[in-house]
């Protein structure tokens, strides 16, 4: 048995506890058990995974044995109830400043329809970015904006991913895959039973993957709000400089900072976005950053190996 499959298995809450069911009635893997031994604690599909996977195997009078007892017990003590499961790492990994920053991002998203809030969070920024403002051009302020929030986006991301959850919800969702069409290939309709009820299983964990992705997303709005409301505070309420009322655009020329260029999208959020993506890639080029959360390192010595 390979051990990524036990890792996979033991990920996965109810066939954790099918396995701790099926190590303890074996006596640590002592005994041989059949299907009627753990019926009462065990779905059909559950005892049919674990004979596929090969955590059970045949053994000499007609039962089914632990392949490998000992491994398999020292994994599920690793993780006592005492420990929190896989499936609430999402859960865990939010504390309370991240809960904060949550109720902070519903506050300033608030901004964009309240003039109160959006007035409050623009005059705060403006203390800092004012100065900046009367010194430089407003489109190489939007430029400074960008490469800022850019870099901090991109540096925050990665620190903040949990690509170890992203990749074992990603490699269980394979193996389901896989299976399915071997199981397809062969004619097996009790095998997509039971992966039928292994993917809805699998679907539970969507929740908390979701809530991993979002968890770096919080504290980038928390920045990019801000530089959002500041600006079009500045531009909408006319306090961009006369000098610096226009900006020339690729493909498009010099237009107004309020002139929609794509679809109802106004020059200066399409200026600004056009600046983030450059930026953005300018700083996982040079942070050694993949966006899938592989490093640098770690991808130059796969290509070597």
């Amino acid at each position: 048995m390979p051990a990524d499959t036990l890792e996979t298995l033991l990920d996965n809450p109810a066939m954790r506890e099918a396995l701790s069911v099926v190590v303890e009635r074996s006596k640590q893997g002592t005994e041989e058990l059949r299907w009627r031994d753990v019926n009462d604690a065990l779905s059909s599909g559950q005892w049919g995974r674990l004979i596929e996977q090969g955590v059970l195997t045949d053994a000499a009078a007609g039962g089914f044995a632990l392949s490998d007892p000992d491994r398999i017990a020292s994994k599920l003590q690793s993780r006592d109830p005492g420990v929190e499961d896989d499936s609430d790492d999402a859960d865990s990994s939010w504390s309370r400043v991240d809960k904060l920053g949550a109720l902070g991002v519903v506050v300033l998203f608030a901004g964009y329809s309240n003039a109160g809030i959006r007035n409050a969070v623009a005059g705060v920024d403006n203390v800092v970015l004012g100065p900046l403002a009367h010194s430089i051009p407003f489109y190489a302020v939007v430029i400074v904006l960008a490469a800022a929030t850019g870099l901090y986006s991109t540096v925050i991301q990665d620190r903040l991913k949990d690509t170890e959850l992203l990749e074992r919800h990603q490699a269980r969702m394979d193996d389901l895959k896989s299976r399915r069409e071997a199981a397809k290939e062969r004619g097996d309709d009790d095998a997509l039973e039971r992966l039928e009820e292994e993917q809805m299983e699998a679907m539970g964990d969507q929740w908390s993957v979701m809530k991993a992705q979002f968890r770096p997303m919080v504290w980038i709005m928390l920045v990019t709000i801000p530089a959002f409301l500041w600006m079009r505070w500045k531009v909408r309420g006319g306090h961009v400089a006369a000098g610096s009322a226009h900006v020339i655009l690729p493909l498009v020329g010099r237009v107004g900072w309020q002139d929609a260029v794509f679809g109802p999208m106004p020059a200066w959020i399409v200026w600004y976005f056009l600046c983030s993506f450059a930026a953005r890639q300018l700083c996982q080029k040079f942070l050694g950053i993949d966006p899938s959360g592989t490093s640098r390192s770690d991808s130059e010595s796969t290509t070597s190996s």
